[in-house]
């Protein structure tokens, strides 16, 4: 297993528990006590964890809350905020626009608000696409690829996506830091969303408030590619200060801050 694959791994274990040792890590990952805490010390220079005698704990523990708990479903806690984000990315879609929906829980909370109207969807998510088989007057494309979870991802997939012309582009973010932009902790997603993000004549980020000032693993784009970043009303004006200084156009809940 290569290291980013490690770094991966151990990032979704941590997340999942709050804390590891090395000596599970080494079991799960079948590399030695020593390459672990190699790697732990590397992930802790990001700033993503804080190594403690024996293992390590996340730097932060609201990092945790910048994922959804696994097996979540649409009446979470955060499903409010992703419905008051989703809102606002369907008011900016037009009947007969070609849009592209990275995959994500918001992203399927668009897809679900989406009107049986006219319009052509591009989308890598199994969810999102069973979602938008029910609607009669929305066509649905679909790049291929190969399945890891609910995706499909691959280079072929990424390589049709550039072929198409999408209007706009609806991406997901593990997190938005000030300095590492747009972050996520599978670098394997990372071609398919700069596919969307460069094809696309528009491209939005949805990301709900506790995604802000956290960071992850893999950056896949710089805060100043993406044309917006559509978050909900509960982003306060402190966390988004550094960002509005970068010149960042924020749409918090509704409104353009």
């Amino acid at each position: 297993m290569n290291p980013l694959r490690r770094y991966e791994k151990i990032m979704e274990i941590l997340l999942a528990s709050g804390e590891v040792m090395v000596t599970e890590l080494s079991e799960q990952l079948q590399v030695t006590g020593k390459t672990i805490r190699e790697d732990l010390a590397k992930l802790e220079q990001k700033g993503l964890l804080q190594r403690i005698h024996g293992g390590a704990v996340l730097a932060q523990e609201n990092q945790r809350g910048i994922l959804s708990p696994k097996g979540a479903d649409q009446h979470s806690d955060e499903a409010p905020e992703r419905e008051e984000i989703a809102r606002m990315a369907v008011s900016l879609i037009e009947p007969h626009d070609v849009i592209a929906l990275d995959g994500g829980r918001t992203t399927l909370e668009t897809a679900r608000q989406l009107p049986d109207v006219p319009l052509t969807v591009v989308t890598n998510d199994l969810y999102i696409i069973a979602e938008l088989a029910r609607k009669e007057s929305v066509r649905l494309v679909v790049p291929g690829g190969y399945q890891m979870r609910n995706m499909l991802i691959g280079a072929e997939a990424a390589a049709y996506i550039r072929r198409l012309n999408i209007a706009k582009a609806f991406l997901s973010a593990t997190a938005v830091h000030p300095q590492s932009g747009l972050t996520i902790y599978s670098g394997e997603s990372s071609e398919i969303k700069r596919a969307w993000l460069e094809t696309a004549k528009a491209a939005y980020v949805v990301a709900d408030h506790r995604k802000f000032g956290q960071g992850a693993l893999f950056t896949f784009a710089a805060l100043h590619e993406v044309d917006a970043i559509i978050t909900d009303s509960g982003l306060s004006e402190e966390t988004a200060k550094p960002f509005k200084e970068q010149g960042v156009r924020l749409l918090i809940g509704g409104m353009e801050s």
